[in-house]
């Protein structure tokens, strides 16, 4: 299937597609925020320039959008029209994300992955709490009270202490 813009139309479309600041991160930090969690946006000198910055707790947030980052959900599928294309930028795009997060962690970083779809209304509150839950561990090194201990968040790699939500 062809574009059915031109190329100056499709560039100008993409131009506004922003990388930061988007609806989820926004939802995510206001969330975040009102829970009395206090962060710093966007440090261009750490790799990837993760979305939030918890520096006390050594921790570092990147909310990702499903279709941008190869979401294993219905947002993250690829497009029909010109699907090889969009198949190496999402590829190119994971790889990117998996660099960082290794510098990241090299770095002493913990790391939180979470997605746009986990900041739809109905899945907010479960996430904000999860991230919760993993800041509480990562400031008290292990020490978590039994109330938040309860539940357990989903790990990346098999690492306990990074989450993906």
């Amino acid at each position: 299937m062809a574009d059915s813009l031109t190329p100056a139309e499709r560039s100008h479309r993409m131009s506004l597609i922003r990388s930061s600041n988007t609806k989820p991160e926004l939802l995510l930090r206001r969330a975040l925020h009102a829970a009395g969690v206090r962060y710093r946006l966007h440090k261009r000198d750490l790799p990837g320039k993760p979305d939030l910055v918890f520096g006390k707790a050594r921790t570092v947030l990147f909310v990702n959008g499903c279709f941008w980052h190869g979401h294993k959900c219905p947002t993250g599928h690829i497009p029909k029209s010109n699907s090889e294309f969009w198949r190496r930028k999402i590829v190119a795009n994971r790889a990117r994300d998996a660099r960082s997060i290794r510098q990241l962690r090299m770095a002493g970083w913990k790391v939180i992955v979470v997605w746009e779809c986990a900041t739809n209304p109905k899945r907010l509150p479960t996430t904000v709490y999860r991230v919760l839950e993993s800041l509480v561990k990562s400031r008290t090194k292990g020490i978590v009270p039994a109330s938040i201990a309860a539940t357990s968040s989903r790990s990346i790699r098999g690492r306990p202490d990074d989450a993906e939500l």
